[in-house]
């Protein structure tokens, strides 16, 4: 407890992902009780199609009586024991986490997270705001925070100085996550590999439906009755990486496509957030093409 007698709510977190076998719960837990681990959430999942386990757990850090360097050097040896292939990480959600968000003209997503930013609903600070265009520099000196332009030539093939230029800046802040909130532009292959686990994407349909350019113009030539959004990470296959969130809306005969962009906005915004959040809370395991999300 503090001293206002108000319970700390710090927590060390342990995302991890493993071959799945007998006693991997049991030997997590007795490490958590050696340290004084007192566990306030704990998720679990194991996959029978790829015999993989997967679990989150959160613990009081002032129950611990160690720091987090320290805890984690010595859960390797319990991740040793567990099998070679095993993929983990220990954070404290006491250390804030940095995001840079990528922008083109659409303003809705970063107003959204801009917002939530500022009102405390996000566990990380904006670090920047990039766009390739100047449309909207306003809405992140509104909110205090630095804005980048970096001029991209019409013609594809010469855009490559102008990622570098994106690189750059974004490696600069050292993010945990880089958000692409309707930035469009498609990312290079080295990027992608380069952000890999950190770069979400927010695309504007249901994915696997209708990637690519304008969806919603593609769902309202089908005549779909249900619109959505989709949060997944970037990977060079476009529209393809893991996904995190999605979340749909009904429309019917009567829409047209600028209401279908309308309310389909709406969705963005709230999958865009959801996704950012449980990334940033270490609640996604990415497998393969699939995520375990403890959200």
């Amino acid at each position: 407890m503090s001293s206002a007698g108000v319970i700390d709510d710090r927590r060390y977190v342990l995302s991890l992902g493993c071959p799945d076998r007998t006693g991997i719960v049991a030997k997590i837990s007795t490490f958590l009780a050696e340290v004084g681990g007192w566990i306030v959430e704990a998720a679990y999942h194991a996959d029978p199609d790829t015999g993989w386990f997967f679990t989150r757990q959160a613990v009081r850090a002032s129950s611990v009586g160690i720091g987090i360097d320290e805890l984690r050097a010595k859960f390797q040896t319990v991740a040793d024991e567990i099998g070679a292939d095993t993929e983990w990480t220990l954070t404290d959600s006491g250390e804030r986490k940095r995001v840079v968000i990528l922008v083109s003209k659409e303003a809705h997503c970063l107003h959204d997270l801009l917002g939530r930013a500022a009102g405390g609903e996000l566990p990380a600070e904006i670090s920047a705001v990039i766009g390739n265009h100047k449309s909207l520099e306003p809405v992140a000196k509104a909110h205090g925070i630095t804005f980048h332009h970096v001029d991209f030539p019409k013609d594809p093939s010469e855009r490559g100085p102008a990622f570098d230029e994106v690189k750059t800046l974004v490696d600069s802040y050292d993010p945990h996550a880089v958000v692409l909130a309707r930035f469009m532009q498609v990312l290079p292959q080295d990027l992608c590999e380069r952000w890999a686990g950190r770069a979400l994407n927010i695309h504007h349909s249901f994915l696997p439906s209708f990637v690519g350019a304008r969806p919603y113009h593609q769902a309202f030539a089908r005549g779909v009755k249900l619109i959505g959004a989709t949060c997944h990470y970037v990977t060079a296959e476009l529209d393809a990486g893991p996904i995190v969130e999605q979340d749909v809306i009904r429309v019917d005969h009567s829409d047209e496509t600028t209401d279908m962009v309308r309310q389909g906005r709406d969705i963005e915004k709230l999958v865009l957030s959801r996704g950012l959040r449980w990334h940033l809370e270490d609640r996604v395991l990415v497998h393969g093409r699939k995520t375990v999300v403890f959200s």
